[in-house]
């Protein structure tokens, strides 16, 4: 029934697309790397239909969520792709947290949306495509996905932010699933800190990546967010850093994601 709702909600979305222009596909992309089809929402301009080349924004959903998750928090991204001229892309990134599981060959979602996916959407669709034109964000799981992809990727991502992010792991072992994929933690310590976001601030410096960052005060994840704040300004790394008022839900990111887009048009306006 669920998957019912879901198909019906994204086929009104299509069918009123004459009245937003913009175009909503569901769309089936190969894995190679996982030898399966991912679920993927592609939000295109009317412009990008029409075969003008946009800019792309990559959104992450968090654990529990799915391909359907951002246009469910932000019913009107259609009519945003319209107005800034941007194509939204939102994968099924299952609950792998973004990484290429050590312990699971099917998990393997790093390679999937950093390599495999990228190139199908510059394949298939008219897009600036390099990295002055490509961003990532996303929300808690999300966030740290599009923070772990964007700094281990950044000859493909030029900017990245997120909005309530897991950015570091360690203190939650046995939440949503990520010893799954990594094993336990107590066992497998090294692992854990190897794929943790926190602890790959080391391969960027100021410059490499336009970064966003932000948490609401009442988020069980406002500590970690703010450890990431502080070791970037260690680092002396740029980046914009806000706490507002807010929890870890839907409310907040549909609030968040707002600022994001601005963060990104700005990032996208500085290579014309």
């Amino acid at each position: 029934m669920k998957k019912q709702l879901i198909t019906l909600f994204v086929a009104l979305l299509c069918i009123s697309g004459s009245a937003r222009a913009a175009k909503v596909d569901t769309l089936s992309v190969h894995s190679n790397a996982m030898d399966k089809g991912v679920t993927v929402v592609a939000i295109r301009p009317d412009k990008a239909v029409a075969g003008e080349k946009c800019p792309v924004v990559y959104l992450l959903h968090g654990h529990g969520g799915n391909a359907f998750t951002w246009i469910g928090i932000k019913p009107e991204l259609p009519r945003i792709a319209d107005r800034d001229g941007v194509i939204f892309i939102c994968p099924d990134g299952k609950n792998s947290w973004y990484w290429d599981s050590p312990l699971n060959k099917d998990y393997r979602y790093e390679t999937f949306v950093s390599k495999e996916l990228v190139d199908y959407v510059d394949s298939h669709f008219a897009t600036k495509a390099d990295r002055d034109h490509r961003v990532i964000t996303g929300l808690s799981m999300g966030g740290h996905g599009s923070m772990w992809l964007s700094i281990r990727h950044k000859e493909t991502f030029g900017a990245a932010g997120s909005m309530s992010g897991g950015l570091d792991i360690r203190p939650f072992p046995n939440s949503w699933e990520m010893k799954l994929q990594l094993g336990e933690e107590a066992s497998n310590r090294s692992v854990w800190d190897s794929h943790t976001v926190i602890n790959q601030l080391d391969k960027i410096e100021d410059g490499d990546l336009a970064i966003i960052i932000d948490c609401g005060s009442d988020d069980f994840f406002l500590e970690v967010n703010k450890a990431v704040h502080e070791k970037l300004l260690a680092k002396k790394i740029g980046h914009d850093f806000t706490v507002r008022p807010g929890a870890h839900n839907g409310k907040y990111w549909g609030n968040a994601i707002d600022y994001h887009l601005l963060f990104f048009k700005k990032f996208f306006n500085k290579s014309k």
